[in-house]
């Protein structure tokens, strides 16, 4: 849920991101600072505001130990436009692939989605009102004009199916309802800078020149509703007003989430892929320092983006990035590798935590779960076992094992309604026990 985020101090950030994360609370105090230090700089002077940067943040650790989701809650906390990619889907320019400016071009895509739903919400009032005219208008074709009938009459009439159309009498009914083709404008073709987005908007270019045109479509009155109302909302939007606040909120508010960053490094070889890997941190260099990219928004600033990258750097270290994108990360916090303790905590503290989900997806055929305590330790215990024992993937494990867990119960839900099912340490015991000593098992199982 967003929150006034220039009301909160970095205490309450933090204290709403351990209401989702266990654990981690150094790299949490670090993004809740740089958090804070946005709201801080739009305190400031003009001039003294452009020469304030963001601090970005390196976050190291192995595999789901929390970091993409401290950053996927943090851009919910703010509600900023945030966006998560992985380094290794670029590549360098002049190779195939996606080039890293694309970044900024879908994080601009969001904002202006995000900015539009407000806007619609803003004007959904109005949209209803224009949406049921127009449903009235279809029900009761040519009422003024063509029936002969006086105004006292026909506004009669089309109170009393305003009403009926309220109270859902005319739900099923069917119409022919005229809808706009979505057309693309041109700029959305010939903008953009690579291969891949001229793909994506040539697919469209049968509209471009046929914008404005309606096609008929059948729907039921309860469809139509749903369809105009948007049609209405769409049109009553400022396009150009939603752009300019997206591209405000994109330059002083975004955040991109840059994952798997220790796969890029280059290990100091100088041929063959990682000249590749090189040359894509290279290629993000300029945008994390600040360099103006062409959308078909229009050219976006870079330079106070927020940008976090992560990467479990257990085959490199980040040493080993180019010195350059070193300096364009000068916060660096290393997450710690979960504990039994961490994964009971996991279990059992968070507002969505994996016991409670469970126990309400089961809720739902009418079964009901209860967890005791001894078998949420016991939980606890395997997984911090199977982690040492094979390949560490951090909370991810907790994942598997429940689902093995309750593998029986969830298939045989339909025999089992109305029932209480006690999850004890004896039952974890019986359902997991033999896969867990069973190396060999647990490799390819858990």
């Amino acid at each position: 849920m967003k929150k006034d985020l220039d009301a909160m101090t970095p205490k309450e950030i933090v204290r709403e991101l351990d209401a989702y994360i266990v654990g981690q609370h150094r790299a949490k105090k670090m993004v809740a600072i740089a958090l804070r230090n946005r709201v801080r700089r739009k305190s400031l002077s003009e001039e003294l505001r452009e020469e304030v940067a963001p601090k970005n943040i390196i976050m190291i650790g192995p595999t789901g130990v929390g970091k993409t989701e401290i950053a996927r809650r943090l851009s919910k906390l703010c509600g900023a436009p945030f966006m998560k990619v992985e380094a290794t889907k670029y590549t360098e320019v002049g190779y195939v692939g996606r080039d890293v400016e694309s970044m900024i071009r879908d994080l601009m895509g969001i904002a202006v989605g995000m900015v539009k739903s407000e806007l619609a919400e803003e004007v959904s009032q109005e949209a209803e009102k224009r949406a049921e005219e127009r449903l009235l208008d279809y029900l009761l074709p040519g009422m003024n004009q063509k029936d002969g009938g006086t105004p006292e009459e026909s506004g009669g009439t089309r109170e009393k199916f305003r009403r009926m159309l309220r109270e859902g009498t005319f739900d099923e009914r069917l119409i022919d309802v005229e809808v706009s083709k979505r057309s693309q404008p041109m700029v959305e073709v010939l903008s953009g800078g690579n291969m891949e987005d001229m793909e994506s908007a040539m697919q469209n270019i049968g509209n471009i020149f046929g914008g404005g045109k309606k096609k008929k479509k059948r729907l039921s009155i309860a469809q139509a509703r749903g369809v105009l109302l948007e049609e209405e909302k769409e049109k009553l939007v400022d396009d150009d007003q939603a752009v300019d606040i997206a591209k405000q909120r994109v330059e002083q508010m975004g955040i991109i989430f840059i994952d798997e960053i220790d796969k890029v490094t280059g290990k100091g070889t100088q041929s063959g892929i990682d000249v590749s890997r090189e040359g894509v941190q290279r290629d993000i260099l300029p945008i994390v320092e600040g360099a103006k990219v062409n959308t078909k928004y229009g050219m976006v600033d870079t330079s106070h983006i927020l940008f976090i990258a992560a990467g479990a750097f257990h085959m490199s270290k980040p040493s080993d990035l180019i010195p350059e994108l070193q300096g364009r990360f000068p916060l660096r916090v290393e997450l710690e590798a979960l504990t039994e303790d961490d994964f009971y905590r996991i279990l059992t503290e968070p507002q969505h935590s994996l016991t409670r989900q469970y126990c309400e997806l089961m809720k739902t055929e009418d079964v009901h779960l209860e967890f005791t305590p001894e078998a949420v330790r016991r939980l606890s215990e395997i997984a911090a076992e199977v982690n040492s024992s094979t390949e560490n993937i951090g909370a991810r494990r907790l994942h598997t094992i429940m689902e093995l867990l309750l593998e029986e119960v969830s298939y045989e839900s339909s025999e089992l309604k109305g029932q209480k099912i006690p999850i004890t340490a004896e039952y974890v015991d019986q359902r997991l026990s033999g896969v867990v000593q069973d190396q060999d098992l647990a490799r390819y199982i858990l």
